[in-house]
């Protein structure tokens, strides 16, 4: 083939897909214009309902403790697209009243099953210190995935709180001393925690963590 043949084959292609090459760069274009919208729109109320926030949550004489154990994409923790995109989805049905994200009770623990995974490779030292006959210390808890909008919040996100069942199952009455004025919030949803778990056991996920 000369070199000709080769230069007019080339234009004769490019005519042929050069709509379908357009349409797809416009679309490239609009999708990332799109995104930049959303990014700035999910700044300015900072709400970050893609990413799950693991929080443990716990009362250190008579103070509320409040401490991130990890956080990362949606994606990251319950690997696959389609589920981190339900679990957004329906973050944005939770209430003040009911925290808790609204996952049928046939597909709960698929995702605390998720988070589970996360937590154990957290905690993977204490399990294997334990078979090797180590000495360590270990403690039941509740995991549970909830998305606050009550009270005055820095952020919202997805949070998978994780809570001494101990704790959750005797909760006090009285509120503890706060690190934060901002963390009346999380005292309030844990009290929903508490009495919802002594209804409905199945929205929460048992878990045993060692160090």
């Amino acid at each position: 083939m000369s070199l000709d043949q080769i230069w007019i084959h080339v234009v004769d292609t490019l005519r042929e897909h050069f709509v379908k090459v357009l349409v797809g760069f416009l679309l490239m274009i609009v999708g990332w214009y799109l995104g930049r919208v959303r990014a700035r729109e999910h700044w300015k109320k900072q709400e970050f309902l893609d990413r799950l926030n693991i929080s443990l949550n716990s009362i250190d004489r008579g103070v509320l403790k409040i401490r991130t154990l990890s956080e990362k994409r949606g994606e990251e923790v319950f690997l696959n697209t389609v589920a981190a995109e339900t679990v957004t989805q329906l973050a944005r049905r939770t209430t003040a009243a009911d925290p808790i994200l609204p996952i049928a009770k046939d597909d709960m623990w698929y995702y605390l099953n998720a988070i589970l995974n996360d937590l154990s490779e957290q905690f993977a030292t204490g399990a294997i210190k334990r078979d090797m006959g180590g000495t360590v210390n270990c403690a039941m808890y509740l995991v549970a995935l909830t998305c606050e909008t009550a009270g005055d919040l820095r952020t919202r996100k997805v949070r998978a709180m994780v809570v001494k069942k101990s704790l959750l199952t005797a909760f006090p009455t009285e509120p503890p001393q706060f690190e934060s004025d901002r963390h009346g919030t999380r005292w309030q949803t844990l009290q929903i925690l508490s009495s919802e778990y002594a209804k409905n056991p199945w929205r929460f996920l048992e878990v045993e963590l060692c160090v």
